[in-house]
């Protein structure tokens, strides 16, 4: 082993964490990525510590790491881009586009937007997702009867929110309103 585990390790750091950290700023522009560069490329030092070479030769050796540390973040980069482009492609040939804000989309929509975070998961759910009673028990790691009643009492409050933005309310949540809370 040419180099103690940790003193050599530490020394090596030392001497040249500067000179890497200047080496990936000006090739990313961000420091977040900078960083990410000097530290993968001091992971991959204390890995390989064997493989460093003595001196001045070692700051060369990291400049090489971290050369390639940086391609492998731009191939990344290039890959997520490229995935979201494609999904974003296949989503928009698949999925309509959402309804106008105005007239009666608009007005349900400004609705569900109103209600309380857990009523919009509920409804959605079943209406976007199409879950039943034990569907929902499981998602939301509750009983059936707890869903069954969450469920009623948010389509109530649906129902109340959907008179108040003036919006047309279905027959199957008015006639929830009859019902006690």
């Amino acid at each position: 082993m040419r180099h103690p585990p940790s003193n050599g390790f530490e020394a090596l750091y030392a001497a040249n964490r500067a000179q890497v950290l200047g080496y990936a700023l000006r090739r990313t522009g961000d420091p977040q990525d900078a960083a990410d560069v000097v530290a993968e490329t001091f992971l991959v030092a204390w890995r390989r510590l064997d493989d460093v070479p003595p001196g001045d030769e070692a700051r060369l050796w990291l400049y090489g790491v971290a050369r390639r540390v940086l391609a492998d973040q731009r191939r990344g980069e290039r890959r997520r881009t490229a995935l979201g482009a494609r999904l974003r492609s296949e989503l928009a040939a698949t999925w309509p586009s959402p309804p106008p804000e105005d007239g009666e989309p608009g007005l349900v929509a400004a609705a569900l937007r109103s209600l309380p975070e857990a009523d919009r998961e509920l409804l959605t759910l079943v209406g976007w997702e199409g879950l039943d009673h034990g569907e929902l028990a499981t998602v939301l790691g509750c009983s059936r009867n707890a869903v069954r009643v969450r469920l009623h009492r948010a389509r109530r409050r649906f129902a109340r929110t959907l008179r108040r933005h003036d919006a047309p309310v279905p027959a199957a949540v008015r006639a929830l309103e009859g019902d006690p809370a």
